[in-house]
C-alpha cells in the first residue's frame, strides 16, 4: 500500500531528494568556507584590512536571517519545487556578481544577493526533506543530506587556497556556477510538491519589524570593533534593535499569521535547541573565521598552506560522522548535548595553545578533533530543533529555526572580529597572542549554554534519536 509521503510512494526519491537538497547545502557551505582562506588576498585587492572583510561574511548571513521568515510562506504559496529552483538560480547569479566585484561595497551588495537566494534555498530544502520522508526516517534522511553537503567545508578551504594561489580569488565564486546549474535541473526533475493548506495573508508589518531589527543589530555589532559611527549613534542603533524585538514579541502574540510564529517556542526541545544551541553556534562558528587568519597573518602561512591545513576540520566531521548517530541512540539528546558542549568548548580553547613552533602533526590533530566536536553539536542541534514539531507546524518552525541559526552563526563571526579588533587595537598589527585571547573568550560562550541543555529530558527528540533508557524504548518510531 502506498504511503503518505513522496519517498513512500516513489522509493527512488529516497536517494534523489536528499541529494538535490544537499546540492543547495553544498553551495552554501562551499561558499562560506572557501572565502575564509582567501580573505587576506581579497583584502589586498580591495584595499581593505582582513578584519574589515568579515562584513562580506556577515552581510550574507544577516541577509539570510532577514529573509528566511518569508521562505516558508513563499514555498506554501508558490510550491516547494519552484521556490527551491528559483532560489538556486538567484544564488548562482549572486555568485557571479561577487566574482566581478571591484570594491568592498559591490562585494557586500553581491553577497546580499546571494543571501536572498540562500534564504529560500536552505530553509525550503530542509522543508522539502521534512515533508518528503516519514518522521521515523528523518535521522537517516539528514545523514544522506549532510554527507554530500559537508563536502563543501571539506573542499572549501583547500580549494580556496589553491584558487587564490594559482588563479585569483574571484574564481572562488565562479566555481558555484556548475553546481547551481546541476541543482536546478535535478530539482525540476525529481522534487515532488506535497499538499499543504494555503498560507494565510503575508504579515508585511511583522516582516518589516523583524528585518529592520536584525539589520540594525548587525550594524551595531559591526561598529563595535571598527567604529565608523559615533558612540551615541551606535547606542541608539542597539536601542532601536532591542525595542523592535520587544515590540514584535508582543505583536506576534496577538496575530495568528505573524511572519515568525513564536508559538513553536512552546515545544521544549525546539526552544532549548534554538537558544542554548545558538550559544554553541556563536562560539563554534568563530573558529573557521579566526583560524585561517591566525595561520596566514600570525604564522605566515600561504593561502594554500592555510587551506590544506584547515580543511582537516571538515574531514574530521566526514570521517567520524556516523559516530553521531550511534551517540544519539546511546546517550539521547539530553546527555549528548551536555557532553558535546564541554567537548566543543575545550577544543576551541585548545587553539590558544597552538604556536608557530607547534609540531605540524599536533596542529592537524587539534583541527581534526575540533571538526568532529563541531560536527556533533551542529548536527545534533539541527536534528533536535525539529524532532518534536508537528507536521502541520514544520513550515513555521523551519522559518524561525533558520532565522535563529543564521543570526547566531553570523554573530559568531562578528563577535570574533570585534573582540580581535578590540584586543589588537585600531591600526595595530595582529599578533599570535591576540588570536589566543580571542579563542579563550570564544571557548566560554558554549559553556553558557549548559544550563539550557540541562533542562532537556530523556524523551525529548527520542522519536528521532531512537534512544532507549531503563530498558524501555522511549523513541518508538512513528509513521
Amino acid at each position: 500500500m502506498n504511503g503518505d509521503t513522496p519517498v513512500e510512494r516513489e522509493p527512488r526519491l529516497r536517494l534523489f531528494i536528499p541529494l538535490i537538497v544537499a546540492s543547495g547545502f553544498f553551495l552554501e557551505q562551499l561558499d562560506s568556507t572557501i572565502i575564509t582562506t582567501a580573505i587576506p588576498d581579497m583584502a589586498k585587492a580591495l584595499n581593505e584590512t582582513p578584519l574589515r572583510l568579515n562584513i562580506a561574511l556577515t552581510s550574507y548571513l544577516v541577509t539570510l536571517a532577514v529573509f528566511i521568515p518569508i521562505s516558508g510562506w513563499i514555498a506554501d504559496r508558490f510550491s516547494m519545487r519552484r521556490t527551491f529552483a528559483t532560489a538556486v538560480v538567484v544564488f548562482t547569479i549572486g555568485s557571479i556578481a561577487c566574482g566581478f566585484s571591484d570594491s568592498l561595497s559591490t562585494l557586500v551588495a553581491s553577497r546580499i544577493l546571494q543571501g536572498l537566494g540562500g534564504a529560500m534555498m536552505n530553509p525550503v530544502g530542509r522543508l522539502i526533506l521534512l515533508r518528503s520522508f516519514p518522521r521515523r526516517d528523518i535521522v537517516t534522511a539528514m545523514t544522506y543530506v549532510s554527507l554530500p553537503s559537508i563536502l563543501g567545508p571539506v573542499i572549501g578551504p583547500l580549494a580556496g587556497g589553491v584558487i587564490t594561489t594559482y588563479a585569483t580569488w574571484r574564481w572562488i565564486f565562479f566555481v558555484n556556477v556548475p553546481f547551481g546549474v546541476i541543482g536546478v535541473l535535478l530539482a525540476l526533475r525529481y522534487i515532488r510538491d506535497v499538499d499543504s493548506p494555503p498560507p494565510a495573508r503575508f504579515d508585511t508589518l511583522g516582516f518589516v519589524m523583524c528585518g529592520l531589527g536584525m539589520a540594525l543589530f548587525q550594524i551595531g555589532v559591526e561598529n563595535l570593533g571598527h567604529p565608523v559611527l559615533a558612540t551615541p549613534i551606535i547606542v541608539a542603533i542597539f536601542t532601536a534593535a532591542v525595542a523592535l524585538v520587544v515590540i514584535y514579541v508582543s505583536y506576534a502574540r496577538r496575530h495568528d499569521n505573524a511572519v515568525l510564529d513564536l508559538s513553536v517556542l512552546r515545544v521544549r526541545s525546539f526552544r532549548i535547541a534554538a537558544f542554548a544551541g545558538g550559544l554553541c553556534r556563536i562560539g563554534l562558528n568563530g573558529v573557521p573565521f579566526l583560524l585561517p587568519l591566525m595561520l596566514q597573518v600570525g604564522f605566515g602561512y600561504t593561502p594554500i598552506q592555510s587551506g590544506s591545513t584547515t580543511f582537516i576540520a571538515s574531514l574530521g566531521g566526514v570521517v567520524l560522522r556516523p559516530v553521531t548517530i550511534r551517540l544519539l541512540r546511546a546517550l539521547g539528546f539530553d546527555r549528548l548535548m551536555l557532553v558535546g558542549t564541554v567537548f566543543g568548548a575545550a577544543m576551541i580553547a585548545s587553539f590558544a595553545l597552538i604556536r608557530p613552533t607547534t609540531p605540524y602533526p599536533l596542529l592537524l590533530l587539534a583541527i581534526f578533533i575540533f571538526g568532529f566536536a563541531r560536527n556533533i553539536q551542529f548536527n545534533s542541534i539541527q536534528t533536535l530543533t525539529y524532532s518534536d514539531i508537528a507536521s502541520s507546524a514544520l513550515s513555521r518552525a523551519t522559518s524561525l529555526g533558520g532565522v535563529l541559526q543564521q543570526l547566531t552563526m553570523g554573530f559568531g563571526i562578528s563577535l570574533s572580529a570585534t573582540v580581535l579588533s578590540m584586543i589588537a587595537g585600531q591600526g595595530q598589527t595582529l599578533s599570535v597572542p591576540d588570536f589566543h585571547r580571542v579563542f579563550l573568550a570564544l571557548a566560554c560562550v558554549p559553556l553558557v549554554a549548559l544550563p539550557g541543555f540541562a533542562l532537556l529530558r530523556p524523551e525529548d527528540g527520542a522519536i528521532v534519536s531512537g534512544h532507549r533508557r531503563r530498558g524501555r524504548e522511549v523513541g518508538q518510531a512513528a509513521d
